[in-house]
């Protein structure tokens, strides 16, 4: 379990500001439509790291913003599935490898068998890394549409409740995230093994 999450402090910080800078550009919207569709099945960012500040800069747009996010994600769960389903040995075993999923796909192809709606739902809305669920689904065959409507349930009520949250809070919670950020990747952590042991959990 200790490895489902291991990646460098400085990889992490240089992609949130990589990813943080087109909230800045007038490509804001084109930039978050492409990091939540890559995000599905490669990109190491979630894509709220972006919708924040979107957010934040245009209040009024917030459902707007929350609607690309969460189209651009299940568009995106698509071509994590064909890596899974086709080219898992070219592709998605590199992508596994790469964040340490092993485990991750071991539990998931485990619940597919039993609950795939219900995995696939649950996974999409926890810290569980997207491209994990999207790559396993196509690996082991389950129901497209399975795939399609549970992402766009648990995928659109993740970011359209972050969405509300910043709509209402606004810069405050940018500035507690950019002041306490190697905290909250450690909180990020326990949440994500949180999802993890959840998933374990189902019946």
């Amino acid at each position: 379990m200790k490895k489902i999450f291991t990646y460098p402090m400085a990889f992490i910080r240089k992609c949130y500001d990589w990813t943080i800078n087109w909230s800045k550009t007038k490509y804001a919207g084109l930039a978050l439509f492409f990091i939540s569709f890559a995000e599905s099945s490669f990109f190491p960012v979630p894509p709220d790291v972006l919708l924040i500040p979107m957010v934040i800069a245009e209040r009024e747009k917030w459902f707007r913003t929350a609607l690309i996010c969460s189209v651009a994600s299940v568009l995106g769960s698509l071509l994590g599935y064909f890596i899974g389903y086709q080219l898992f040995e070219l592709i998605g075993q590199k992508i596994v490898d790469f964040y340490n999923l092993q485990e991750v796909m071991s539990v998931l192809s485990q619940k597919y068998s039993e609950h795939a709606f219900i995995t696939v739902f649950t996974a999409a809305f926890t810290p569980i890394p997207y491209k994990a669920i999207t790559i396993t689904a196509g690996l082991f065959k389950i129901s497209l549409l399975s795939l399609i409507v549970a992402s766009a349930i648990g995928r659109s009520a993740r970011f359209f409740i972050v969405a509300v949250l910043i709509r209402i809070f606004g810069e405050k919670i940018q500035y507690f995230i950019e002041k306490y950020f190697n905290l909250l990747t450690v909180v990020f952590t326990v949440l994500l093994i949180g999802g993890f042991v959840c998933l374990k959990l189902l019946s």
